[in-house]
């Protein structure tokens, strides 16, 4: 895990150098070097530098903390930084991974040296992929090209339309990961028992023709349609259609990374935010699922056929016929496309292709207790909102039907859409 993130970050820092190993100041991306160096900082400080009373050993490099602590250094400051330069960087990383292998590799022989590491490998490996998929959306929002290609997308012309909502009978539900499961975030913990009402919700997620006929029939002009907040936000960012949508009504373009393509018709809508998404729902008379209807659609299985599922085609790890994630395609694809990935009730594409807005507000579980790394989620409770499923820039190991992504309602960044219930 530790080794395939890092392969990861580096094909993505690859093309880096000049002005774009900052960017532009601004509120969503951090400047590249020092998104690359926080990695090595982070990684270091779980698996090298923990002490058994508590404290820090120093660091590798002098000075890390007051640099790469994400935690301690304002968003604002880290363009303004004693950044190392680019090949420093990349040393630190270097060495900073083999010596976590070292100790990875000792640690298998005496398990008692260190408990605990293999827990903050897990971690610290999960965070990278999250910051690779972090750097994806940041090569999207400057305009960079597009990561190098990874495989063929999988198979998804001609595949006919998928309208029509599934019918899911809802009732009693553990929401949330249980014990056993393997690594999960501390906001993912622990399932607690929930009713969900029969509710219907659509097989696919909201296309770019059902988001286009929204733009078209003025959805962004009608403040009937908005909240209250969602109609400032409008107002206030002036924006009429979706962020990398271009050209005009019956001819949409989108810039994808650094070129203007056609927009594909039958792909899901991405670059909306929680804002525009609710604006669509109220325009088309339905309305965004809750957490508990999201995750009861992907993980409930059927009566006889076993208990909750991890993902939504049972618990098999993820591959390219059930799942548009990382290294599966490099963009989106067909809302119709990988029926094998479909869930229990015929919802399909419920892990990967783009994250999923849900109605909610990102709030802990009962009884939640922080886990070592206190700053994941305690912190960002109550102004996000939840998003689930994944993407396609999501690594598999990160993903399953009760995994959190969180974000601000405002944000259009994340490779996010969307898809709706019944009223």
């Amino acid at each position: 895990m530790l080794t395939a993130a890092r392969s990861r970050t580096l094909v993505l820092a690859a093309d880096l150098s000049g002005d774009r190993l900052l960017g532009p100041r601004l509120g969503i991306v951090n400047p590249p070097l020092w998104e690359i160096g926080h990695l090595a900082w982070f990684q270091e400080r779980w698996c090298l530098r923990r002490r058994g009373d508590g404290t820090l050993a120093d660091s590798l490099f002098s000075g890390a903390d007051a640099i790469y602590d994400s935690s301690t250094v304002p968003h604002t400051t880290r363009w303004d930084l004693p950044l190392p330069p680019l090949d420093a960087t990349l040393r630190y990383l270097k060495v900073v991974l083999e010596r976590v292998c070292e100790r990875l590799s000792e640690n298998m022989s005496r398990p008692a040296h260190d408990p605990d590491l293999g827990y903050f490998a897990q971690l610290a490996a999960l965070h990278e992929e999250m910051h690779c998929e972090a750097f994806t959306y940041t090569r999207q929002t400057l305009g960079y090209p597009a990561p190098p290609p990874g495989n063929a997308p999988p198979g998804d012309a001609g595949v006919g339309p998928l309208a029509g909502d599934a019918e899911v009978p809802g009732g009693e539900f553990l929401l949330g990961a249980q014990p056993g499961e393997g690594f999960v975030f501390d906001n993912e913990k622990w399932a607690y028992a929930v009713t969900v009402q029969p509710f219907r919700m659509a097989r696919a997620a909201v296309t770019n023709t059902e988001f286009a006929a929204f733009v078209e029939d003025a959805g962004y002009a009608r403040r009937e349609l908005w909240s209250t907040e969602g109609w400032a936000w409008r107002t206030s960012a002036a924006v009429e259609r979706p962020v990398y949508w271009v050209g005009k009504p019956g001819s949409w373009l989108e810039r994808r990374f650094d070129e203007v393509i056609t927009l594909r018709a039958d792909s899901p809508v991405m670059h909306v935010n929680w804002y525009e998404a609710d604006a669509y729902c109220r325009w088309a008379g339905r309305r965004l699922p809750n957490e508990a209807e999201w995750e009861f659609a992907a993980a409930a299985a059927r009566d006889g056929e076993g208990g909750k599922r991890l993902y939504p085609w049972g618990d098999g790890f993820p591959d390219s016929n059930r799942a548009n994630l990382f290294d599966t395609a490099d963009s989106t694809i067909s809302v119709a496309a990988l029926p094998a990935g479909d869930s229990a009730w015929g919802c399909r594409q419920m892990i990967g292709n783009v994250w999923e807005w849900t109605a909610d507000a990102f709030r802990p579980y009962p009884g939640f207790v922080a886990d070592p790394y206190k700053e994941y989620s305690e912190p960002w409770f109550g102004e996000h909102k939840v998003l689930r499923g994944g993407c396609y820039a999501t690594r598999a190991c990160l993903i399953r039907n009760t995994w959190r992504n969180f974000y601000t309602p405002d944000r259009r960044d994340i490779f996010a859409g969307f898809r709706t219930c019944a009223r």
